[in-house]
């Protein structure tokens, strides 16, 4: 089996590094970056203010990092769309997203609402998937995409376009996690976003992508069967364990990802035994079925 080609490489995206701090994808979507850049981050975590032009609201989704100058950022560009924050939204618990939604919704005398009881706090609003979310003159849809993490959120905006957190990043991969991730799920989660036809991608990390994002969507997928093969064909000569599977199968990717690799190859042999191709041995070693 061939490696899906990222049908990104083709397009016009800042280089890593070179993300805008600031940036308005659209009239309803303003994205600050947060100084927080690592191998997992990439750029930084976005947060996204979102609100129609005019209403002099916003709502935060993902504030991230509770850091001083992540919050000044953030209320420079509430003050250039003169906006009040009226709510604070989640996509999913991982604390690049979520630190700084209790404090910031108690500084700005709001609720959380996210996918979890923990996130959203004793006085906010837990979402399900079918949901909607109206404030600041405009709708968010909530989607539910399960895999990344268990609680895992998208909302789609009145324009079409989709905030998706960590479920698709700007560039890259994203990780499913262990123990909490599910491939099954992820993978349900891309077709779920996919039927919605989204506009744009608003990611958690990297750049916006805004041509034809239904090829990253399919990319994704494919990549995640790519993976799948990898593992299968590495396990044919006999067992080994996870440390040598992610040496074998992730031996082009910087060695700072590959504890983020060692996550999605577990969740991915999860997902293997369940269906009854591989089952583990001794130790932390794998083979076939």
């Amino acid at each position: 089996m061939d490696a899906p080609v990222d049908p990104r490489r083709s397009w016009s995206l800042p280089a890593p590094g070179e993300l805008p701090r600031v940036a308005d994808p659209e009239p309803l979507v303003t994205r600050v970056l947060a100084p927080n850049p690592s191998p997992m981050t990439l750029d930084g975590t976005n947060t996204y203010v979102v609100g129609a032009p005019g209403s002099g609201q916003a709502v935060l989704v993902d504030p991230g990092p509770d850091d001083a100058a992540h919050l000044a950022a953030v209320t420079d560009a509430l003050a250039a769309r003169d906006a009040e924050v009226v709510g604070v939204l989640v996509t999913h618990h991982h604390g690049d997203h979520a630190e700084a939604a209790l404090p910031w919704a108690a500084r700005f005398g709001v609720q959380v609402a996210a996918g979890s009881g923990d996130v959203a706090g004793p006085d906010g609003r837990v979402l399900a998937d079918g949901d909607a979310v109206a404030l600041a003159g405009t709708r968010l849809d909530v989607v539910a995409t399960p895999g990344h993490t268990r609680d895992h959120l998208a909302f789609r905006t009145e324009s079409g376009s989709v905030l998706v957190g960590d479920h698709v990043l700007g560039r890259g991969t994203s990780v499913v996690t262990h123990p909490e991730g599910d491939v099954l799920a992820y993978l349900d989660s891309l077709r779920r976003v996919h039927r919605l036809g989204p506009s744009a991608l608003y990611c958690g990390h990297g750049p916006e992508l805004t041509e034809d994002v239904g090829a990253v969507l399919d990319f994704y997928a494919a990549h995640r069967a790519y993976r799948e093969w990898q593992l299968l064909e590495a396990l044919l000569p006999g067992a080994r364990t996870v440390e040598q599977l992610v040496a074998h199968v992730y031996a082009e990717v910087p060695r700072a990802v590959w504890p983020a690799a060692e996550q999605s190859t577990r969740a991915t042999l999860a997902k293997l035994s369940a269906t009854g191709q591989v089952v583990r041995g001794a130790g932390d070693s794998w083979r076939l079925a």
